[in-house]
């Protein structure tokens, strides 16, 4: 995962992240983008739809024997647009979804102690949105891969990657033409990981919005998240 440059009308913008590159990493994601699409195609009841998913995807070996550390990030990107191949949209977005709901879940149950939880939800809104900004940025390269990341705190604040790799099947194969009725973007899975950690740790009234995506040509997949 890189960095991405800055453009002159964003420098110096309170709490830009400065994400850094793991070289060790670059080109791998972490194992939730694979374990919690499986738990959300059981709990969606499409569980019988999965084994047709993953041999699609060329993933057989993850659903007999889900990863347990960072993964290629190229079989999870064609996990994902598997997902949004095989199932209907509706069915593909509520999977992905959830997906990302557990993943987030995941995440506050496991890797954000207990204290950090704590007083992020003691401080204002702003101030959290800046902190959690930066604790994404610090480990942005779990889902990031070899793409770059950018947070811009504020209300709204602005989360963009830049070469995702996880609509990367998308943009090869142009999805648009394939289903020209549907505009929206396709990374159902980041917006509910950001919507999930900015509800619990920032406000309940937030909302996150996908409003480019890399999938419908957009330059990056950039999500928007507001609160009152």
């Amino acid at each position: 995962m890189r960095s991405a440059p800055t453009p002159p009308s964003e420098r110096g913008r309170t709490g830009d992240a400065k994400a850094g590159q793991g070289p060790a990493t670059a080109g791998r994601v972490g194992p939730n983008a694979v374990i919690q699409v499986i738990a959300a195609l059981e709990r969606t009841g499409l569980a019988s739809v999965s084994p047709e998913i993953f041999l699609r995807a060329g993933v057989s070996q993850w659903l007999a024997r889900p990863p347990a550390e960072m993964i290629d990030e190229t079989g999870a990107a064609g996990l994902h647009y598997a997902v949004r191949t095989v199932l209907s949209p509706d069915q593909a977005a509520g999977v992905l979804t959830l997906a990302g709901t557990l993943t987030a879940d995941y995440l506050l149950a496991n890797r954000i102690p207990r204290l950090a939880r704590t007083i992020l939800g003691m401080m204002p809104s702003p101030l959290a949105a800046r902190r959690l900004v930066r604790a994404i940025d610090d480990h942005a390269w779990t889902f990031a891969g070899s793409g770059y990341f950018r947070g811009l705190s504020g209300n709204p604040t602005i989360v963009e990657i830049l070469g995702n790799p996880l609509c990367a099947r998308d943009r090869d194969a142009d999805l648009q033409s394939a289903a020209p009725d549907r505009t929206e973007g396709v990374c159902f899975w980041h917006a509910a990981v950001f919507q999930r950690l900015f509800a619990v740790l920032v406000s309940p009234s937030v909302r996150v919005r996908e409003v480019t995506c890399e999938a419908r040509g957009g330059a990056c997949c950039r999500f928007e998240i507001v609160w009152s």
